[in-house]
């Protein structure tokens, strides 16, 4: 009887201690313990250790020693995971464990880039590369002989888009990624019509960058292209003010500037850019242009149009003609409406 009695003394013991335990762990994971997190998100580097996560977590821990200890269990201090991380106010160790397992994507944008830095520099804010990183692996000798490209041509092999990278995506991840993107959309049927035109789908994304500087609608995209698809068959100069934009910004080497008017003495800037002194398309697209332009420029209208100039009566549209004379005429009544409206 003594002996059984002991037995169940011991195992009331060892039970109750289990219980603490259990009850002690129970609140180290479960207990909230993150509080005034402002935040939507948590990066991790791809080169940090649990202590730098744990010095960064520290003023919003209630408990520090209680987050470390789930973490050991939970065998993160030894696998911690690089990228973007969704925290919130209230989590317990456990959640927080959780989140710091689960990399969410981001959603990488960029647009309206007119040179290949801006790329690099625009993926650069949204992801932990920096904007070296991605110059190097962009201009990389071997990628740009193999796709038949020069750093002149290199950005149009990147297309305006969504994208989803892990925030500690690699550089070369993140340009095949773009790359499948410019071989889809490059398929063959646009591959044919880009061939009928003379040109090859780095031209025409060259000319598609002239097109949408030169006018903002959509509608309109197509005859602008028909225009300039006109002028390269008689080896006429294209004579486009975005390019000479273009090139003074570099001859002053100031991409920065606003540009809102173009003058004479702007038409006459040595530069490989400046359409109205180079016969035929620059060496590089001035701009990236969206997808639905390329397509107005494979589908570009076929007229007799030689020029065409700003309208003053429809706003963001164009006044088109078929002769000097009458080009002239347009001309100067857009000039007049510059001066008359002080825009220099």
């Amino acid at each position: 009887m003594k002996v059984n009695k002991i037995l169940m003394i011991l195992t009331a013991i060892v039970a109750f201690g289990l219980l603490g335990y259990v009850y002690i762990w129970y609140n180290k994971a479960f207990s909230d313990n993150l509080e005034n997190w402002n935040e939507d998100y948590f990066y991790v580097k791809s080169e940090s250790s649990f202590q730098d996560i744990k010095n960064h977590l520290a003023p919003y821990l209630k408990n520090v020693e209680n987050f470390e200890s789930i973490a050991e269990q939970r065998n993160y201090t030894t696998n911690v995971i690089a990228g973007r991380f969704k925290l919130r106010n209230g989590m317990t160790n456990y959640d927080i464990i959780q989140s710091l397992r689960a990399n969410v994507p981001v959603r990488v944008t960029f647009n309206n880039m007119e040179r290949i830095e801006n790329l690099a520099a625009r993926i650069a804010e949204q992801l932990e590369q920096d904007s070296l990183s991605m110059m190097e692996i962009f201009l990389d000798e071997e990628f740009l002989k193999d796709n038949e490209l020069t750093k002149e041509t290199a950005l149009t092999c990147y297309l305006p888009e969504t994208y989803e990278f892990y925030w500690n995506v690699s550089p070369l991840r993140i340009r095949n990624t773009l790359h499948k993107e410019y071989i889809r959309f490059w398929n063959e049927e646009r591959r044919k019509k880009a061939e009928s035109l003379n040109l090859t789908p780095a031209e025409v994304t060259i000319l598609a960058s002239i097109v949408q500087k030169e006018t903002a609608k959509n509608d309109e995209r197509a005859r602008v292209a028909g225009v300039y698809l006109n002028r390269l068959k008689i080896g006429m100069p294209l004579q486009a003010d975005p390019t000479v934009v273009y090139a003074k910004k570099m001859y002053t080497d100031d991409f920065d500037q606003v540009i809102n008017r173009v003058y004479r003495k702007d038409t006459e800037i040595l530069s490989p850019y400046n359409t109205y002194i180079n016969i035929g398309l620059p060496p590089g697209p001035i701009f990236m242009p969206d997808k639905t332009t390329i397509d107005a420029v494979l589908d570009a209208e076929n007229h007799d149009y030689i020029y065409f100039c700003a309208s003053v009566d429809r706003v963001g549209y164009h006044e088109f003609a078929r002769s000097l004379e009458q080009h002239n005429q347009n001309s100067l009544k857009y000039r007049r409406w510059l001066d008359q409206n002080g825009i220099k």
